[in-house]
């Protein structure tokens, strides 16, 4: 019990900016709170906050630790409250945001399915490309793609994701396939943009990560072009698993340079704290989780 109030209170505190401010949320003196995150500190060795009487800032530890102490606080929540409302099923309107081309693959098809099973829900997804202010927007759920660092949401992982280099067998067997990052300057690489300027590829190499500037004849701003693209044979593409694990799997491309991947930057849903989530939000990860967790889905 005592470990579990240190987290909380961790989180409390980073979440309202001030010992002073979560001690009053909880009713308490300041220098409860602050022993409590001394306690933490201690168990762990590790300093997570830098404390001064103007301000707080995690530490590099702290940030980490953070992320997953909101996972597992939002996991308990979502278990005692599925115990609690047992009986009881969602309604309203659920207002989610996804980046556009994840959410036409794999969202947008999935929500008659979770609308058959929750008749007293209404959905409203908005695509787009950039990163919501769910908060201040009023979303209720937001996925993202990327590794989580806004400490004001909480983020759960709804599935893995990686990025590849992929080809059309077609395109390798004319060119060749790269043995190393050096050899992506004879290849037609097929960049993205980003409001006129192109985006580097990232991978792993000597330990380090590098992002590599990349250079083709043709530049788009969609991903699912520069995905059509590398399936008609026209150079290699950098894309993410989740958008091409179906033409992987049936042949249709082929990954190259798996040895330099980076990490991945997994598929996180995000919502704002809160001490009592709504049951139509819980439904709706849970749904996505699920379905994500089948073992043939990104194979389809």
């Amino acid at each position: 019990m005592g470990k579990f109030r240190e987290i909380n209170t961790f989180a409390e505190v980073v979440a309202r900016g001030s010992l002073s401010a979560a001690a009053r949320a909880e009713g308490i003196a300041p220098a409860m709170i602050g022993r409590r995150l001394d306690a933490l500190e201690a168990r762990l060795g590790v300093k997570l906050l830098q404390r001064t009487t103007r301000r707080l800032a995690l530490t590099d530890e702290g940030a980490a630790f953070l992320e997953d102490c909101q996972r597992i606080l939002a996991e308990l929540e979502e278990a005692e409250s599925a115990v609690s409302e047992r009986s009881a099923h969602a309604k309203g309107h659920l207002l989610v945001s996804a980046p556009a081309g994840f959410g036409r693959q794999h969202v947008a098809p999935l929500l008659p399915s979770f609308l058959a099973e929750h008749r007293d829900l209404t959905v409203n997804l908005n695509l787009n490309d950039r990163v919501v202010d769910v908060v201040g927007e009023g979303v209720d759920v937001a996925i993202r793609i990327a590794s989580l660092g806004d400490s004001s949401l909480v983020g759960v992982k709804l599935a893995d994701n990686q990025r590849v280099v992929v080809a059309a067998p077609g395109y390798l067997k004319r060119h060749g396939k790269p043995q190393s990052l050096a050899d992506l300057a004879r290849h037609n690489c097929l960049a993205i943009s980003s409001e006129g300027s192109q985006r580097g590829w990232t991978f792993r190499e000597g330990g380090k990560t590098v992002t590599l500037k990349v250079a083709g004849n043709m530049v788009c701003n969609d991903g699912a072009v520069l995905h059509e693209w590398a399936l008609g044979g026209r150079g290699l593409a950098w894309r993410s698993m989740w958008e091409v694990a179906a033409q992987i799997e049936a042949g249709q491309l082929v990954t190259v340079l798996d040895d330099f991947a980076a990490p991945g930057n997994d598929i996180h849903a995000v919502f704002a704290q809160r001490r009592h989530l709504p049951l139509r939000v819980r439904v709706f990860v849970d749904f996505l989780r699920r379905t994500y967790a089948q073992p043939d889905y990104w194979r389809r």
